[in-house]
């Protein structure tokens, strides 16, 4: 399972986009939050959402829940550094957020140049489990360190609407949105007592093996086991047995291409995006087995 971490440096300088590459720099040791946060205030708009291709197959200026998705990651990742930006999140997202508490997949575009069709197709009246989890999910990781995150009443409201959603689920929603579900489940275990039951019912929809095909996406898309708990020593990992995390780690670590990056198996819908997640690939990779011994 060796990683070559020298490879993996020289890819993101060839490759990737300053916000990664200073993400991957953190991720060292290199650099301080200062830097990151830097990077991912290129990306804010002045309602204080964020957009401009901060998700990468979203590439249109306005500020967008799944913008928020990837902010949210930036402020868990500069732990036990806060930012006043992370609050002022929340605060647009409320502003955004449908009466019962959800956030729809995606808020209209002016330009859909470069954009997924399906971030530019979804509807903007209609709040989806999917996206307040993926949202929800990651500032709850980032209400353990930011207390204005955790009393946020936004964040409150998308809890209880997920909560709901999740109680009411009767067959697998489709894997990227379990994916994100489960993700969810498993932060809200810090703060929330009714997490643990959610999270056994949510089990009943995940094969033994981790192996959940993307209804949709690319040929051969699948989810597998990190993608639904990629981190040691959190509850979602429960739901796998060892060896096949094991498994895993090791097919994460010898996916790592001659150029020192790795990709995904899911397609992007402007060249930029190819490349932009090539470097998102390589810091999540990178990321998950440090955390593991590995890197």
């Amino acid at each position: 399972m060796a990683v070559n971490l020298s490879a993996a440096a020289s890819f993101m300088a060839t490759h990737a986009r300053l916000l990664d590459r200073r993400r991957f720099e953190l991720l060292d040791g290199a650099t301080n939050a200062d830097a990151v946060l830097a990077a991912v205030d290129g990306y804010r708009n002045p309602d204080g959402g964020y957009g401009w291709g901060l998700e990468p197959d979203l590439r249109a200026p306005e500020s967008q829940p799944g913008g928020a998705l990837h902010a949210f990651e930036v402020f868990e990742e500069i732990a036990p550094a806060t930012t006043p930006h992370a609050a002022r999140l929340c605060d647009w997202l409320a502003t955004v957020s449908r009466p019962d508490g959800g956030l729809p997949f995606g808020l209209p575009v002016a330009d859909p140049a470069g954009c997924a069709p399906f971030w530019v197709q979804a509807d903007p009246a209609a709040a989806t489990l999917h996206s307040t989890a993926f949202t929800a999910g990651v500032a709850l990781r980032v209400a353990r360190h930011d207390r204005a995150v955790r009393e946020h009443p936004w964040l409150a409201a998308a809890t209880r609407y997920c909560f709901r959603a999740i109680r009411e689920l009767s067959a697998p929603p489709h894997a990227i949105a379990l994916s994100f579900t489960v993700q969810f489940v498993d932060a809200a275990h810090d703060l929330h007592e009714e997490a643990a039951a959610l999270l056994t019912h949510l089990a009943g929809f995940l094969p033994a093996d981790g192996l959940v095909p993307v209804e949709g996406g690319s040929a051969g898309e699948t989810l597998r086991a990190l993608d639904f708990a990629p981190l040691p020593d959190r509850p979602a990992r429960a739901l796998f047995d060892s060896d096949v995390i094991d498994a895993e780690l090791r097919r994460l670590a010898d996916a790592q291409e001659d150029d020192g990056g790795w990709r995904v198996d899911f397609g992007s819908f402007s060249p930029a995006a190819a490349l932009e997640w090539r470097g998102y690939a390589t810091v999540r990779a990178v990321s998950v087995l440090r955390r593991h011994g590995l890197a």
